[in-house]
């Protein structure tokens, strides 16, 4: 008898979760999460969920506690007999803490590997990671998917001639490569440097884009002050238009006022978090599809690689 599937979502992925759940052909689970007057979190299964492959969908986006209450889901599905529990984390946050850049400083996306770890989770399924390697910190499956599956027909889908890729830093380079080469495109580098956090300094453009329609491609997007600096400075610099192509839109402080009066075309991002406010500028495509998919072929066993273009 095939095992028994069963989707479940926390509170800031819940419409995620309902789009997931609806595209691999069943309701989303019951879930409750009490919140108690001190606003500590208690989830609880309002099914049996006995021998079944449970997957709990939820990004670690701010505030923490989001992080937590995916924690307590996890813990909560382990003591109810749950036969596996695969965390699907959408955006996996604290990803932009992976390594040691300074003295004295946490690795937080280590620190979040361990958690999730700790609590007794058995895969971790997510998307478009900041640096590959924080699959490394995990001794569990990871299935590491890859938002270019979906809005790279996006892009298609407008028939831009004279296509360039650009990555707004140097970090993100082989980012941008990978998704030019679903286009037999070129790319240029926006070469940034900063003084501190969410503050650039200076940056310039390595490479031509006269005459040339450019998609800037990055992760996250947080403040916006990067990718709306290199859209101007790459329209400055003779580009015919700019527009953006970001996986994660965390979207800070005052990035939705950069956006509307940034020369950025539009700002296409994913659904992997909310979007908190209208902006006639941004794009969301949803990536439900791709991660029902996803756990299909976990759950039968077959390949995840099938998935990316």
């Amino acid at each position: 008898m095939a095992q028994q599937v069963k989707i479940f979502a926390g509170n800031a992925s819940h419409e995620l979760g309902e789009k997931i759940a609806e595209a691999f052909g069943q309701p989303l689970g019951d879930l409750s999460i009490q919140r108690f007057a001190d606003t500590e979190l208690g989830p609880s299964f309002n099914e049996s969920i006995r021998g079944c492959a449970v997957f709990l969908i939820q990004s670690t986006n701010p505030p923490a506690e989001n992080l937590m209450e995916l924690m307590l889901m996890v813990d909560a599905a382990k003591r109810a007999s749950a036969a596996s529990v695969t965390v699907v984390m959408p955006y996996y946050g604290y990803a932009r803490q992976d390594r040691k850049d300074k003295p004295r400083v946490s690795i937080g996306a280590k620190v979040v590997a361990d958690f999730v770890q700790s609590v007794g989770t058995d895969r971790l399924m997510t998307c478009d990671l900041h640096a590959g390697q924080i699959q490394g910190f995990f001794d569990i499956p990871v299935d590491h998917l890859d938002g270019a599956t979906v809005i790279a027909p996006y892009i298609q889908s407008l028939g831009l001639d004279d296509l360039i890729f650009a990555s707004p830093d140097v970090g993100g380079v082989v980012r941008t490569r990978a998704f030019a080469k679903k286009f037999g495109a070129e790319i240029v580098v926006c070469d940034k440097m900063r003084l501190r956090a969410n503050e650039i300094a200076s940056m310039q453009v390595i490479g031509d884009v006269t005459g040339m329609n450019v998609v800037l491609v990055d992760d996250i997007v947080d403040t916006a002050g990067t990718i709306c600096k290199a859209a101007e400075l790459l329209m400055e610099r003779g580009a015919k238009s700019v527009r953006a192509v970001i996986t994660h839109g965390v979207l800070s402080g005052p990035a939705h006022e950069r956006i509307r009066n940034s020369v950025l075309e539009e700002l296409v991002i994913t659904d992997t978090i909310p979007l908190k406010e209208e902006n006639a500028k941004i794009r969301v495509i949803s990536l439900a599809s791709l991660f029902a998919q996803a756990i299909r072929n976990v759950v039968t066993h077959e390949s995840i690689s099938s998935l990316f273009i």
